[in-house]
């Protein structure tokens, strides 16, 4: 589990099948574990419908829960 929430800290909001190709887990582990992590608080989880060539998927859409990226470089200061 810590391998997803390092992966989701690094590269933001992403769906179940993304976190499974970049990890090497499977999609089971990957679904299974990242409901833990759901009912723990530390990831916020929706469940996702999508069509890709006229196909439904089902899929879970992942963040990590209460965190904020640093700011991207080169904005200008609020006033």
């Amino acid at each position: 589990m810590q391998e997803i929430l390092q992966y989701l800290k690094n590269n933001g909001e992403r769906l179940d099948s993304e976190i499974a190709a970049a990890t090497g887990l499977s999609l089971e582990k990957v679904r299974s574990g990242v409901t833990d992590l759901s009912a723990r608080g530390a990831v916020m989880m929706c469940r996702s419908i999508r069509f890709k060539d006229g196909k439904e998927i089902n899929a879970m859409l992942c963040r990590i829960s209460g965190y904020i990226p640093p700011a991207a470089p080169g904005r200008k200061p609020k006033s």
